[in-house]
């Protein structure tokens, strides 16, 4: 199982995350594309940490929300939806080319992440997205306990599984919404649950059940020197 982390979240004179310091610990870097953060700057230096570290890269594309960080979602179309991800896929493609390298797979933030693995018509729109581009990438959406069905709809686009290592999941293989008490996991609760997917594939849920999600890639956070540590600590239990 892999670790990821979403990259290069840094705006102008605004720093968020500790990017040189987690870089070395993870194997996927999800980096932002300019619309919820990052701008051309930071993706360049962000690509140049991950060559350096030899980390694959993703796309981190988002509705255009700045203020909001791309956590409030819109009503789009599926054209809109579509050229918002060529657009921002192609300028990150672009610039990791211009370093010798090439991007893998796209993972959505925030509420379009959100959005497409809650209403179908969205998922469709960036299932398209990712097909029609010029050239060939992976998806990254939420490890459920029913991953055939996202499969089936994603045709001949390939997903990657993701869970993530310190969030609480409902029965459905979905996350506990942050508005909800013990949502986010402590620092014990974590790596036993890390410990768990990485044994057997598994979470327990919040209400006691021992859920299958058998993921691909495990998302883990650094933006802070106690999630930075938490990550040193997840790497330890995930040989590479």
């Amino acid at each position: 199982m892999l670790l990821n982390c979403d990259l290069g979240e840094s705006f102008g004179n605004w720093k968020m995350g500790l990017d040189d310091q987690v870089m070395p610990f993870i194997d996927q870097a999800n980096i932002a594309c300019g619309f919820h953060a990052g701008d051309p700057d930071v993706m360049q230096h962000t690509l140049s940490l991950a060559k350096q570290h030899q980390v694959s890269i993703g796309a981190h594309p988002a509705y255009l929300d700045l203020q909001g960080f791309g956590r409030r979602s819109m009503h789009l179309s599926s054209q809109e939806i579509i050229n918002l991800l060529h657009y921002q896929i192609g300028a990150l493609s672009a610039m990791a080319t211009v370093q010798g390298m090439q991007l893998s797979y796209v993972k959505p933030h925030g509420a379009l992440y959100n959005d497409m693995m809650a209403k179908p018509a969205v998922f469709a729109a960036v299932v398209e997205a990712i097909a029609s581009f010029p050239q060939q990438l992976k998806l990254m959406i939420l490890a459920t306990a029913e991953p055939e069905q996202y499969q089936t709809a994603a045709g001949q686009v390939e997903l990657l599984f993701e869970a993530f290592a310190d969030r609480r999941y409902q029965d459905n293989g979905h996350l506990t919404p942050r508005s909800q008490p013990d949502a986010v996991l402590d620092t014990e609760q974590t790596l036993q649950q890390v410990k768990l997917l990485a044994a057997e594939g598994t979470v327990i849920t919040q209400s006691g059940r021992k859920l299958a999600l058998n993921p691909d890639t495990l998302c883990v956070h650094g933006d802070n020197p106690h999630a930075l540590a938490m990550v040193k600590q997840i790497r330890d239990l995930l040989p590479r």
